[in-house]
């Protein structure tokens, strides 16, 4: 080797590695080094049985897989002439419940907004196509007739073969040995053959990705586990055959899939019991083309269901078994993007599904490295999505877990138990008690709503409306009329103090900087393309002390963002105050009286205005309260230590509930958010420029300069590409979208929707979508795609639930006007 300097350098020659390389190259990144310790595709792609689907009801994902069958089919041989060996064969996916029909009706709605061919097929449409199958019970298939097959060893070639065209170097028989940083921002990847000093490190390792971690101080979060596919001896059916049969996937009895390989059966088996876990304590370096020795004792019942649903295949011998080792993060989503505190380092591995994801997601990484940001939502797949919550106990029993997912139902919001909690609140205990069901956010326990009226404590899913349809409209109702309490300790929570804190802050907001101590302001902070990386809300606590909050799935990446920001000459010190702190939210027309005798601070508008922040102290504890309210009401928000929550809390509800205070959910917190017409992590994305989002109020364009201004005021001044619009959608009592969903104009696509939910106060569906710039105005009829059915839709210019924004304004004065226009609401 003789490469001593590169611009990047990537380790690993599999399908990530490669495409990675290969969507660079693309990008005009050519001064590219790939280390790959044997051959490519030796580790975990070699063994990979390659089939790609469009059957999908992620959006994002959805955009990847569309263009990773247009690449292989279409692209990538013509391009580099080596064959990938494409077959074309088309997919089912099977519904044998009602449930499943709903999952694939959602599939539909979302297929329809990126433009796929998918159809509803029945029995007799199945058979026609695959008259080998045994349909007994199966209600219906979706249909993807472009779907099918590559070689993998062919594809990650061909990707190779692309990359070297434009000028990468791929070193094979080169291990990485070592990993450090330079004195200059640097890396040093130290190897068998030498040193290479480059600005960017990407660790593609597969199986061997966390050893690679551990280089640099990552732990990072991924477990191989081991699955089965068999071939069997050539089924003579198959000989006459002039076409191949279509890939079917039968989620219910098989829990994996079935297709032809070349004249021959495979079967791909994701058994529902007893996962297997392998090199939790690190993969050998020296295992090449490795496989396990098939264990039929533990996927035997799925096989012999196999043999049932494909009776042609039960006579035959098994020639060929394939168990090998794919990585699988907690869950279940790649690991793409940036490393948690690490500058330059990105990870591009834990791709249970490579041959399928990996070129589409490789793409989108060339991208964030290229140009700052990627163009498809990368929220699913960013690294800094797992915290030091994150250890490997709990990522083993994650990636059992997820195994055991792989095909089950993808209901809207499935609650992944295993391992939990990691994380719980000061009052997770009181919650738990009370009726909460909880989810999991960075690994904090935050309540999705309240049992309550005879329903049982647990988690129901449905593509309908579920069981707690109800109980979450009446959290919203009680909320709206009376007050309720939220627990929001999930949110991120960092402290940047010291005499350069102000002048550090105001560089990087595009909205102005508080003023004084005491005041709010909502912003974002943006890639130099002026692509949004998140929203904020910052506090000026005193002179040279602020206070950021934000999501909590946040946290790293805005520790990142100031960290990175940050330079030698800043004098300011960023503090991590997330898991040392809690936070509570009173919301309602009540809240004044119920925080009152909990206080002796005034809490009238001239005392304590709109947006605006005070130490007050509460039940006997010092707090900071916020006069803001995501829920659109009257309301405060308390941030404090954790251990002082708890005694608020009690206090709180001692004096609210016999003026009717509930607990709410994150669910309810959503819809009333929806009701008020603001924006959230759906919405405002890697994807999007401000004014694109929709939010250019809370830009300030006359700052003399804030990071991503010039690209902001360049698309601010251009037609956007796309426009976020507000819609009210009309609703029946069975269903109301779980996002995704295409929206059309006469029949044509113009747009999708990114989060959406019924208004008890609206009596409407609301949602955010992005859409076609001339059929955003406010006014415009449109149709939104509901389980496969058509709704009428209008675009609305102003929140759906009180739009002059009086209620969260309300001072005592007018609190009984207040209670008659929430008694009425």
């Amino acid at each position: 080797m003789t490469v001593s300097h590169a611009r990047v350098v990537i380790i690993g020659g599999g399908i990530m590695g490669c495409g990675l390389a290969y969507h660079l190259a693309h990008e005009g990144w050519t001064d590219i080094v790939l280390l790959e310790k044997s051959e490519l595709t030796s580790g975990s792609t070699w063994h990979a049985a390659g089939q790609i689907t469009h059957s999908t009801s992620s959006f994002s994902l959805g955009k990847c897989v569309g263009y990773n069958i247009d690449l292989y089919s279409k692209v990538l041989e013509k391009e580099t002439g080596q064959s990938v060996t494409w077959h074309g064969c088309g997919s089912f996916r099977l519904a044998y419940t009602d449930d499943e029909l709903d999952w694939l009706r959602q599939t539909l709605s979302v297929g329809k907004a990126l433009g796929f061919p998918m159809e509803l097929a029945g029995p007799e449409q199945i058979r026609k196509l695959h008259p080998f199958y045994n349909l007994e019970g199966v209600k219906a298939a979706l249909y993807t007739p472009d779907d099918g097959h590559v070689d993998p060893a062919g594809a990650t070639t061909a990707l190779a073969q692309g990359a070297r065209q434009r000028g990468a170097k791929i070193i094979r028989q080169c291990r990485v040995t070592d990993i450090k940083p330079g004195l200059n921002g640097e890396w040093r990847v130290f190897t068998e053959q030498g040193e290479i000093i480059c600005e960017h490190v990407v660790n593609a390792g597969g199986t061997y990705a966390r050893q690679v971690g551990e280089w640099v101080g990552l732990d990072v979060p991924t477990t191989s586990m081991t699955h089965h596919y068999l071939i069997t001896d050539t089924v003579p059916e198959f000989l006459t055959l002039e076409k191949e049969l279509p890939v079917v996937r039968d989620d219910r009895l098989v829990s994996g899939y079935i297709r032809m390989e070349q004249k021959s059966g495979l079967i791909g088996i994701y058994e529902k019991a007893n996962p297997n876990a392998v090199w939790t304590d690190g993969c050998p370096w020296e295992a090449e083309h490795e496989l396990f020795e098939p264990d039929y004792d533990r996927i035997m019942p799925w096989l012999e269901n196999a043999m049932g649903r494909m009776p042609v295949l039960s006579q035959l011998g098994i020639k060929r078994a394939v168990h090998g080792a794919i990585s699988h993060p907690p869950d279940g989503n790649p690991l793409i993007g940036p490393a948690p505190g690490l500058k330059n380092f990105w990870l591009n591995c834990g791709c249970q599904i490579g041959i399928g994801w990996g070129p589409g997601l490789t793409r989108e990484l060339a991208r964030w490295m290229v140009h700052g940001a990627a163009d498809i939502n990368m929220r699913d797949y960013d690294p800094r999505r797992f915290g030091k919550f994150a250890n490997q106990d709990y990522q083993v029993t994650k990636a059992k877990e997820d195994y055991l997912l792989r095909h089950e139902i993808p209901f809207p919001h499935l609650n992944r138990h295993a391992g939990r909690p990691v994380k719980p609140s000061a009052l997770y205990d009181r919650l738990k008690a009370k009726g909460a069901v909880f989810e999991e956010v960075y690994g904090w326990e935050r309540p999705r709503w309240f049992a309550k009226a005879g329903l049982e404590q647990r988690d129901y899913y449905s593509f309908r409306r579920p069981a707690w349809f109800s109980a979450v409209q009446q959290e919203v109702r009680a909320v709206r009329e009376r007050a309720g309490i939220m627990d929001i300790s999930a949110f991120s929570k960092v402290q940047v103090s010291g005499p350069g804190a102000a002048a550090f802050i105001d560089r990087l907001i595009p909205n102005r900087l508080p003023s004084k101590p005491g005041r709010i302001a909502l912003t974002h902070l943006l890639h130099d393309s002026g692509r949004i990386e998140l929203e904020t809300t910052v506090v000026r606590f005193t002179d040279d002390r602020f206070y950021f909050t934000c999501a909590a799935f946040f946290e790293q990446r805005l520790l990142d963002y100031l960290t990175f920001a940050k330079t030698p000459d800043d004098a300011v010190s960023i503090t991590n105050l997330s898991d040392s702190w809690g936070a509570l939210a009173l919301n309602g027309p009540r809240s004044r009286e119920i925080l009152e005798p909990n206080t002796d601070s005034s809490l009238t508008n001239a005392a304590f205005p709109w947006l605006t922040a005070q130490e007050i102290v509460v039940a006997g504890e010092n707090v900071w309260a916020f006069r803001m309210s995501y829920a659109g009401e009257l309301g405060w928000e308390f941030h404090a230590p954790r251990e002082r929550l708890l005694a608020i809390y009690d206090a709180l509800h001692e004096a609210g509930d016999p003026l009717g205070l509930v607990d709410y959910g994150s669910f309810a917190m959503n819809v009333m958010r929806l009701e008020k017409m603001f924006k959230g992590a759906g919405e405002l994305t890697n994807e999007v420029t401000l004014p694109e989002a929709d939010v250019m109020r809370f830009v300030k364009l006359d700052k003399p300069d804030f990071k991503g201004k010039k690209a902001t005021q360049a698309a601010s001044e251009k037609p956007p590409k796309w426009i976020c619009a507000y819609l009210q959608i009309d609703a029946d009592a069975v269903a109301d979208g779980n996002g995704g969903e295409a929206i059309l104009k006469d029949d044509r696509q113009v747009g999708s929707v990114t989060s959406i939910a019924y208004s008890p106060s609206a009596g409407k569906i609301l949602a955010f979508a992005y859409v076609a710039p001339e059929v955003a105005g406010p006014g415009t009829k449109l149709e939104v795609t509901i389980m496969g059915e058509l709704r009428k839709a209008e675009v609305l210019a102003e929140p759906a639930f009180d739009p002059d924004n009086i209620r969260p304004r309300t001072d005592v004065e007018s609190t009984g006007a207040s209670k008659k226009v929430a008694a009425n609401a």
